[in-house]
C-alpha cells in the first residue's frame, strides 16, 4: 500500500476513502503523526493521488457525501475543527514555494507599512529606462511582483497566489510553480513597463498566469485537480476587462501578459503529459 496524502480531519478522511472504493479503488486508512494517511494499493497511485488532489481542492462536493452514504458510513457534514486543523489545512493548502513566497510578500508589506516604503521601493522598482536595463541589477526585472501599495492589494493578490498555486504546486510539482512565478513575475512586468513607464508592483500578473494555467489545463482535460469553477474564471476575466475598461487603476498590461503565459505554460505542459 502507498500513501496518497494526509488529512487532519477523521471524518473528511474517511469521506474520501468511501469515495475512492466507489471508483474501484483499495483504500483505507492508517494513523499519521500529522493526521490520517489515505493508503491505496501500489498499482492504483496515481488515481488515488489524482483523486486526493481534487478532494482537498473541493472537499464539501456532494459526490463525497454520496458516497459516504452508499457505503452506510455517512458524514453529514466535514468540518475542519479546531485551531490546530485550521493552521494544517491552510499549511497543506500550499506546497514549499507557495508558502514561502507568501510569508515574504507579508514581509515586505509589514515593513513597508513601518515607514522602510522608501527604501523597499529603492530596491525593488523596475528600471526607470529602457537604457539602465543593460547596467546590471537584474533583479530589478522581478521585483516590482513583491511589493503591493494598499492593503486590499495585497491581500487579494496572495489569497489568490495561495489558492491557485498551492493547488499547481501539489498537483504538477514544485518546479512547474516556480517556473511560472519566474516568467509571469518578469515578462510581464516588461509589457507594463512599456504601457506605462516603471511605477507599478504587485503579484497580480503572476497570479493571472496561475489562472490562465488552471483555466486551460481544465479546459483540456475536465476531471484535472486542476479545473476551476466557470464562475472564478468569469470574475477575474471581468476584473482584467474592466481595467482595460479604465473602470480601475490597475496594471492592466501585466495583468494580461500574465493570464497569456499561463495558458501558453498549460498548453505545453498537457502536450509533455
Amino acid at each position: 500500500m502507498m500513501e496518497v496524502g494526509v488529512l487532519g480531519d477523521p471524518r473528511a478522511a474517511q469521506a474520501l476513502v468511501d469515495y475512492l472504493k466507489s471508483q474501484g479503488i483499495n483504500a483505507h486508512l492508517q494513523r499519521a503523526e500529522d493526521g490520517f494517511a489515505v493508503m491505496v494499493n501500489a498499482e492504483q497511485y496515481h488515481r488515488g493521488r489524482e483523486e486526493f488532489e481534487r478532494f482537498v481542492a473541493d472537499p464539501h462536493n456532494k459526490r463525497y457525501l454520496a458516497a459516504s452514504w452508499q457505503s452506510g458510513d455517512a458524514r453529514v457534514q466535514f468540518k475542519y475543527a479546531g485551531g490546530g486543523s485550521l493552521w494544517r489545512s491552510f499549511v497543506t493548502g500550499g506546497g514549499p514555494l507557495t508558502l514561502t513566497l507568501l510569508a515574504l510578500v507579508s514581509l515586505i508589506w509589514v515593513f513597508w507599512n513601518l515607514g522602510y516604503d522608501q527604501l523597499i521601493f529603492s530596491w525593488t522598482h523596475f528600471y526607470p529606462s529602457w537604457e539602465l536595463m543593460g547596467e546590471g541589477q537584474w533583479w530589478r526585472f522581478f521585483t516590482p511582483s513583491l511589493i503591493h501599495f494598499s492593503a486590499m492589494h495585497v491581500i487579494f493578490n496572495l489569497l489568490w497566489w495561495w489558492y491557485l498555486g498551492g493547488r499547481i504546486e501539489r498537483v504538477r510539482g514544485t518546479g512547474t510553480l516556480a517556473i511560472l512565478l519566474l516568467v509571469a513575475g518578469t515578462l510581464p512586468n516588461l509589457a507594463q513597463f512599456a504601457f506605462s513607464g516603471p511605477n507599478f508592483g504587485g503579484l497580480s500578473g503572476v497570479v493571472y498566469a496561475l489562472v490562465g494555467y488552471c483555466w486551460i489545463s481544465g479546459r483540456l482535460d475536465p476531471r484535472s485537480p486542476l479545473a476551476l469553477p466557470p464562475a472564478y474564471v468569469g470574475f477575474l476575466l471581468l476584473w482584467l476587462v474592466l481595467g482595460f475598461l479604465g473602470f480601475m487603476n490597475m496594471a492592466n498590461a501585466a495583468h494580461l501578459g500574465g493570464l497569456l503565459v499561463g495558458m501558453a505554460q498549460a498548453l505545453i505542459d498537457n502536450r509533455r503529459r
